[in-house]
């Protein structure tokens, strides 16, 4: 039998569960939730990165797929292209990465289409048998391939809808018969904007900004043929933001989010609680069945807070803290970054800073993204 180099992936995937041999205090002992293909939660661009991963709330740019798509209805020009590249666990390796590319399309005043490619690359695995002797190399890769469509339902106000095909392929055979093969489904979301009037403050104008996401909610997958089945990474992102325009050059917008995933908490004294639970009664169950009650499903939810200053729309300076519960995964993270303009391009460069016991992936990494906005020009 093969050595599995992969366990540590295919955990990381929520393809096993551990069967709790004693009681199990959930109060006070960690219980994570883990999905399947747990990319899709993966923030691809240096924006939102320098920016504790919040995105749903900013203002509208080409990266607004991976965030919120009902944002696209705000786009200030007919196009908007952009590309990012994430090296991941630089410090291991240097062939992982998450690469995404998206497009967004501003129809006329009140719609917008829009379409996203999110990459997952995790390197290349070298197999051994029982031996050690070399049995060939695997690769492995994820990717999400979606499209949006956003739509004006007043003047302040976007709601935005989007269908994503998914494919995590972990394919290695273990053993003999019994092998990962590669999940393919589909998932869907619902988003929505709120961008008020800019309004007159006294020494300074102002705007308001709100938004919400649920993205991927779909059908439980299996990475084993007849194994048991995870739930996708379904989950609920929420803010507000606030535009401070103090005059015709200077803007600082600060931004607030939460997210919560929409997945059954794991009851670690009973593995198979979920076994039978679809999706759907899934995501109803995810707001009321925590083991450790109403303390542990506050524990679940994330949030973070940032600011972005903008001189002339020229250039961007950005910071932000992202929290995570310890007992519910622990990242806990400042970020930076900078932004800059020519013409019609953005460049954006992030870095983040973990404040947290647990190892981050994205330690001493920049993050890139670039952006090309074209076309005709709104004014909204």
């Amino acid at each position: 039998m093969k050595k599995i180099l992969l366990f540590a992936a295919f955990a990381l995937i929520g393809g096993s569960k551990l069967i709790a041999q004693t009681e199990i205090d959930t109060n006070s002992e960690p219980n994570p939730i883990t999905t399947a293909a747990p990319f899709l939660l993966i923030t691809p661009d240096a924006r939102a990165g320098g920016m504790a991963d919040i995105g749903a709330t900013t203002s509208a740019d080409s990266q607004s797929q991976f965030h919120n798509p009902a944002k696209y209805a705000f786009l200030e020009n007919q196009f908007a292209v952009g590309v990012n590249y994430t090296p991941w666990l630089r410090e291991l390796t240097d062939d992982i990465f998450v690469g995404a590319v998206a497009f967004g399309n501003r129809i006329n005043e009140r719609s917008a289409w829009s379409a996203g490619l999110r990459y997952f690359n995790l390197g290349e695995i070298q197999l051994t048998d029982n031996a050690g002797v070399p049995q060939g190399t695997t690769k492995m890769n994820e990717f999400a391939l979606s499209g949006s469509y956003a739509l004006k339902l007043s003047e302040k106000y976007s709601m935005g809808v989007t269908l994503k095909y998914v494919r995590s392929d972990l394919g290695v055979q273990l053993t003999q018969g019994n092998e990962i093969q590669a999940v393919n489904t589909f998932t869907v979301g619902v988003s929505g904007y709120y961008r008020s009037n800019e309004m007159f403050l006294g020494d300074f104008n102002g705007r308001l900004r709100g938004g919400f996401n649920i993205s991927d909610v779909g059908p439980k997958v299996s990475y084993v043929d007849g194994g048991q089945e995870s739930f996708m990474p379904a989950n609920l992102k929420l803010g507000v933001g606030f535009d401070f325009i103090l005059d015709t050059y200077n803007t600082i917008g600060i931004n607030v989010e939460a997210n919560k995933l929409l997945v059954p908490t794991p009851d670690p004294n009973d593995p198979t609680k979920y076994d039978d639970t679809g999706f759907f009664e899934g995501i109803i169950k995810s707001f009321g069945d925590a083991p450790g009650g109403f303390s542990e499903e506050l524990r679940e939810i994330t949030y973070g807070i940032a600011a972005e200053y903008s001189y002339d729309n020229l250039f961007k300076l950005r910071a932000g803290y992202f929290h995570e519960n310890e007992l519910k995964g622990a990242r806990q993270f400042f970020t930076t970054g900078l932004g800059f303009k020519f013409k019609s391009t953005d460049l954006d460069v992030s870095y983040l800073i973990n404040a947290g016991d647990v190892a981050n992936p994205l330690e001493n990494t920049l993050r890139f993204s670039l952006a090309f906005n074209f076309g005709d020009s709104y004014q909204d």
